[in-house]
């Protein structure tokens, strides 16, 4: 975080109290939260991130079986993303792509012209 400590220091003093005052055992050990924190980076694809947690989880006492595992549930997690918003319309948008009543000009019913690019 050079950059921070060299632009906006008290933001950098502030980001590392934040870390300081998560990163210690409380209602979870520093070990689960250290897992908790891999799972997050693999989501938010941080290699960085992963890399330096995985470290940490280590230190904590975290196996490299617990870091496997905790790896896999991100990637569950992710996957599942992918097939939940193909129902954020409220039917699967399979069905919707492939719907055979279509309306005037090609359209589906109730179709409303797209908010960006898509329009003619």
């Amino acid at each position: 975080m050079s950059f921070l400590d060299e632009m906006l220091p008290e933001t950098a003093e502030a980001f590392g109290q934040m870390r300081s005052s998560i990163f210690k055992d409380g209602y979870l050990d520093l070990k689960t939260k250290e897992l908790i924190a891999i799972a997050s980076s693999v989501l938010m694809r941080c290699q960085f991130c992963v890399d330096t947690h995985s470290q940490r989880a280590i230190a904590a006492g975290a196996t490299k079986e617990e870091i496997a595992e905790t790896i896999s549930v991100a990637m569950f997690i992710a996957a599942g993303t992918q097939i939940g918003w193909t129902n954020i319309y409220r039917e699967n948008i399979y069905d919707k792509i492939f719907e055979k009543d279509k309306g005037e000009e090609g359209k589906d019913k109730g179709e409303e012209d797209c908010c960006c690019c898509c329009k003619d």
